[in-house]
């Protein structure tokens, strides 16, 4: 398989084609190759070692296709594998590529939300666990206090196209509530998993007035464009071909009928076996 210079955009499953297609609204003059581990998802359910193993597989794979810009675009493995990808790998072996997580851009902007400087973190149990939010968004803004809230059946939800049903605002109303009874004063709610902003519209009917939500699709999106705006090296070298391929370990008849709910377009996928 031989690629343009791409940007590559990774995901243990299907959430990513959110943040995906934020990006290619916001910049589709670019080419892009997406990548789904879907052999392998869900990633939280493993060890860290093998997370980052993973991780560093579909990133390696991803620069052999050319590309020389990553988007993990993956909370688990942007809090269990970037850093180490990023100061163990990179300066040795890729020096000229970049890695990118979804972590820290949403991190940055956090306390420009919040005027009660109280903040929820809504997210799969894998991502609550690791306290990847608390300790990025203390870095950069050390006077907000969080509050945790795990969902574990909205993921379930969302990838069995149930997630617009009346059936799943039981499980919204339930974590939505769950989260704001540990912090009555949370004015701001960040959505941790790339599958929740397809729950966006059910979470805003029933939030307090004056919380604020913010979803990650966007907010990696322009990112994005600031990174490339500020780093013209890495911008130079991506072709500008308008070109999109998407790829899953998994089976691609599956991936394309679920990949569509996430990127909200018809989705035609490869296999790839990522071992090969």
């Amino acid at each position: 398989m031989e690629h343009k210079q791409s940007i590559g955009i990774f995901d243990s499953g299907y959430g990513g084609l959110t943040v995906f297609k934020s990006i290619a609204r916001q910049l589709p003059q670019y080419n892009y190759i997406y990548l789904g581990d879907n052999a392998r998802t869900p990633y939280g359910d493993h060890s860290f070692e093998t997370i980052y193993q993973y991780t560093l597989e579909c990133v390696e794979w991803l620069f052999a296709q050319g590309c020389p810009l990553v988007i993990l675009a993956c909370n688990t493995a942007s809090a269990k594998a970037l850093r180490s990808i990023q100061q163990n790998v990179l300066p040795f072996k890729y020096p000229d590529r970049r890695v990118l997580g979804v972590i820290r851009p949403t991190a940055e902007i956090v306390g420009g939300f919040t005027k009660t400087k109280r903040i929820g973190i809504m997210g799969t149990r894998g991502t609550v666990n690791s306290e990847s939010y608390l300790m990025e968004i203390n870095k950069f803004f050390p006077e907000i206090t969080i509050s945790q809230q795990s969902c574990p059946m909205w993921v379930p939800l969302i990838e069995n196209d149930e997630h617009l049903n009346p059936g799943a605002d039981y499980f919204v109303v339930k974590y939505v509530n769950q989260l704001m009874q540990k912090d009555e004063q949370i004015d701001c709610i960040v959505l941790a998993c790339t599958h929740y902003p397809l729950l966006v519209p059910k979470i805003k009917k029933i939030l307090p007035n004056g919380v604020e939500l913010l979803a990650q699709d966007d907010i990696v999106a322009n990112s994005l464009c600031l990174y490339l705006e500020n780093h013209p090296e890495i911008a130079s070298r991506i072709d500008k071909g308008h070109t999109t391929s998407f790829f899953t370990s998994g089976d691609a008849a599956a991936f394309d009928a679920h990949a569509s709910i996430f990127f909200g377009a018809a989705v035609v996928s490869s296999h790839v076996n990522l071992k090969a």
